[in-house]
């Protein structure tokens, strides 16, 4: 179970790696779409990646919380760092929901070989750039669950 716990700790911070480096690729490469510099492939690609890094978060995550490989259940859900870091996930998602359908739509229709309507990536990358600092203070939030503070 020790060596569970370690993978699955470890599985979840290297999530946070690739998808807070994703998550930068992603703004990065808006901005110079929004500037006509870019290419909107470039951005779709550091978007898989992030996208897959959120997979590995929420599963990993799900998994130590619910699943019984770490503190339990009971503990997370009393722990108000805890509440606080999925208060900030729901800030994140928030954040998301409108690049995350616009991308879906760009995939469309560059399937169909229509130019996507890419007039809002300025915004989108601003967007992502407020996620990425939502992401740090989730980092404070995680920490504090880990050594028991706030419970």
């Amino acid at each position: 179970m020790q060596t569970l716990r370690w993978m699955l700790a470890s599985a979840h911070l290297l999530g946070l790696a690739v998808g807070f480096g994703a998550c930068w690729l992603r703004a990065s490469r808006l901005q110079a779409l929004a500037r006509q510099q870019g290419s909107i492939q470039a951005v779709l690609a550091a978007d898989n990646w992030y996208g897959l890094a959120t997979l590995l978060w929420i599963g990993t995550g799900l998994w130590r919380a619910f699943g019984g490989a770490e503190k339990g259940s009971d503990y997370y859900l009393h722990s108000t760092a805890f509440l606080v870091k999925m208060g900030l996930f729901i800030v994140v998602f928030a954040l998301e929901w409108v690049p995350m359908i616009a991308f879906i739509r760009w995939r469309i229709q560059l399937k169909k070989q229509q130019p996507p309507n890419t007039q809002k990536a300025g915004l989108f990358a601003t967007l992502t750039y407020l996620e990425l600092f939502v992401f740090l203070l989730m980092v404070f939030a995680a920490t504090a669950t880990a050594r028991g503070l706030w419970y």
